[in-house]
């Protein structure tokens, strides 16, 4: 199980418990794991929203600003990966 850098977290809100990302590399999808890591950050989570424009997506890729909800409190800065999952 491998982990692939796919963006920068760019703004969180605590109330709805968003992250917006900015993806900079390879896309990103509902029903990805993703691990978000930074100086005081280690959270792993289930894309399970994602919004760009305030329009439900199901898809973000390159240049993208999406919004995803998390499970947790993330800051700027922070890095966001893709778990690459192995199949049974």
């Amino acid at each position: 199980m491998g982990e692939t850098p796919i963006g920068t977290v760019v703004h969180f809100f605590n109330k709805p418990m968003v992250a917006v990302v900015r993806i900079e590399e390879g896309e990103l999808g509902l029903g990805n794991a993703v691990h978000i890591k930074g100086r005081t950050t280690d959270l792993h989570h289930r894309v399970d929203s994602m919004q760009l424009g305030h329009d439900p997506v199901d898809t973000a890729k390159v240049g993208d600003l999406v919004g995803i909800r998390v499970s947790g409190r993330v800051r700027e800065h922070d890095k966001i990966f893709r778990i690459e999952e192995s199949l049974p």
